[in-house]
């Protein structure tokens, strides 16, 4: 991993522990992003949401669906084509990013899909709004994840390096935090590199 990635695992780690500690990590991180923005499509495999796509053939179609981490957007437009009825609201710490994904986002999905700028750990959604939540390389924060899903919703987290990817976090410790919080049913999937955990919201 270079410094980047080194700091974006570091940061990771740490406020899966602490989410308190985020204050200190967020605007770090949003610099961090907002310099890759312009370059990030370049960075990327379409391999890497692989698992993604496969974890979405078991969701059960969902009215309105929030990508937390968008970045530019691809999972977001993933999404949208997968299920043409759904709203879905791609939201990300970067503006920048956001920026890229709007510039990216064809005409024609405009009218159910949008970006905005947004911090995961606190959002202006109400409660049980979305019945699908999706984190494709994204830092989860359980209590306001938990927070947005709606009963008998589901939650997908996507690492498109598996355990590889900078903004990691494990099984272990993605499945106690949400089964403290009203979650079950967890189902793996696999396309190496990538990797992907649903899990339900009872």
């Amino acid at each position: 991993m270079n410094l980047g990635q080194r700091f974006a695992r570091f940061t990771t780690d740490v406020v899966v522990r602490r989410p308190a500690l985020w204050r200190l990590f967020g605007g770090l991180t949003r610099a961090y992003f907002d310099r890759l923005a312009p370059r990030w499509d370049t960075m990327r495999s379409p391999a890497g949401l692989a698992a993604f796509e496969l974890a979405l053939d078991a969701v059960q179609p969902p009215h309105r669906i929030l990508d937390l981490g968008t970045g530019t957007g691809s999972a977001a437009l993933v999404l949208a084509r997968r299920f043409p009825e759904a709203e879905i609201v791609g939201v990300d710490l970067s503006p920048r990013m956001i920026g890229e994904a709007r510039r990216k986002a064809p005409p024609e999905l405009a009218v159910r899909v949008r970006f905005e700028v947004g911090d995961a750990e606190r959002l202006p959604y109400e409660d049980g709004s979305f019945d699908l939540v999706a984190l494709a390389n994204a830092i989860p924060f359980f209590d306001e994840l938990a927070r947005l899903v709606a009963p008998g919703g589901a939650a997908l987290f996507s690492a498109s390096l598996g355990a590889r990817t900078p903004i990691y976090v494990p099984r272990e410790r993605l499945e106690p935090e949400l089964r403290s919080r009203g979650f079950a049913e967890f189902a793996e999937f696999s396309a190496p590199p990538a990797s992907a955990l649903l899990a339900r919201k009872r």
